[in-house]
């Protein structure tokens, strides 16, 4: 296929990084390249990671944090036709001023309103709030610039609207998630399962807590903090709770094997958009508990909690077998939603739209 794509990227899934948008980052990425497409990356360097990767056809092109505003270059060398942003960055400014005459695009992956900082911030080292203050306004002004906007999930279009003051609704580009191709073997005893790192925002000691109440259920947590100081204390104070399992990050089909037995996936983040554990969960018929609603996942498709009912909607979910319809129902909608062929589909038909290959729709059908 004669296109070629730069996915400006805030982080990578590998090389120390296990975020949600690395994850989605990755595989977009890998299905590019599966196309046929030349695919870039450009992403701040990760633990031992060289300057330069080849991993799965794509090109991987890392720079030292410190350096992002030296990145240019790199930008120039990736001589992309498309720079597609998988979140508003720093980077979406510097692959603009470098490539002004090539089609730029970004996906909001989490847009948050001023009332959505104010729930994390807390848990925000200082850097990464004075790095907000500074560039804010700087990207919302880059993201009014670009050749098109997408959200990753419904429910925030309206958001990044206004957040970035746009003329018109971004589109919708999901992320993708792999589906299993046999049905999953569920474990005969009731299994509950955690899947993201461990930091602070994510609240882990919620799930935690639950495993101590509920004995005679099983507890996986899947992931580790950033910080290994926090990991290990972690680890030091739950780790003696008879029924939960903490084996760190898994990959491959060690994952896949403890999401085939999961019933249900616990999230306990602060805030959230469509994470992408939601997608994997799903995928694997798990049912969802969540304080969180993005696109009425969680309450279509397992239980929406509030910050009091994590236990009651454990319990519900439990009782004759909900949990199982509700993980039915989310595994039909990813199927049809985020399938990872679909979603690279959608991905090529729009970059082909903003390069003229094909007709763009009118402004009435976006």
């Amino acid at each position: 296929m004669d296109l070629s794509v730069c996915l400006v990227a805030t982080e990578l899934f590998g090389w120390g990084r296990y975020g949600g948008f690395g994850a989605s980052t990755r595989m977009i990425g890998e299905g590019l390249a599966e196309r046929g497409v030349e695919v870039s990356v450009v992403v701040p360097r990760g633990e031992g990671q060289r300057p330069v990767e080849h991993v799965e056809g794509m090109t991987i092109r890392s720079f030292p944090l410190r350096s992002y505003p030296l990145t240019g270059g790199i930008y120039r060398l990736c001589d992309s036709d498309v720079f597609h942003s998988e979140e508003p960055s720093w980077g979406t400014l510097k692959a603009q001023e470098a490539m002004p005459g090539r089609k730029h695009v970004v996906t909001c992956q989490n847009p948050k309103m001023d009332e959505d900082w104010r729930r994390v911030y807390g848990y925000y080292p200082l850097r990464r709030r004075l790095y907000n203050a500074l560039m804010e306004g700087r990207v919302r002004q880059g993201v009014r610039m670009v050749d098109a906007v997408y959200c990753q999930a419904y429910s925030t279009i309206s958001k990044a609207k206004q957040i970035y003051g746009l003329p018109r609704n971004p589109g919708f580009l999901p992320n993708p998630v792999k589906i299993p191709v046999l049905p999953p073997r569920k474990a005969s005893e009731p299994t509950v399962c955690f899947l993201g790192r461990f930091d602070a925002e994510k609240r882990p000691e919620r799930f935690f807590d639950l495993a101590k109440e509920f004995t005679d259920i099983k507890f996986v947590a899947l992931g580790k903090a950033h910080d290994e100081r926090l990991d290990r204390r972690l680890r030091e104070s739950y780790g003696g709770i008879g029924n939960l399992s903490l084996p760190g990050f898994v990959l491959g089909k060690e994952k896949e094997d403890i999401l085939d037995e999961a019933w249900v996936l616990v999230n306990t983040s602060v805030s959230e958009c469509l994470p992408v554990s939601f997608l994997e969960a799903s995928a694997h018929r798990c049912a969802i508990l969540s304080f969180h609603n993005p696109d009425g996942f969680a309450s279509s498709f397992g239980f929406h909690a509030d910050e009091g009912s994590l236990g009651a909607g454990l319990r519900w979910l439990l009782d004759d077998d909900r949990w199982r319809r509700m993980g039915e129902e989310g595994y039909r909608y990813v199927s049809k939603i985020h399938e990872l062929r679909r979603v690279i589909d959608l991905h090529i038909r729009e970059y082909e739209k903003i390069l003229g290959t094909i007709p763009r729709p009118s402004s009435s059908a976006r």
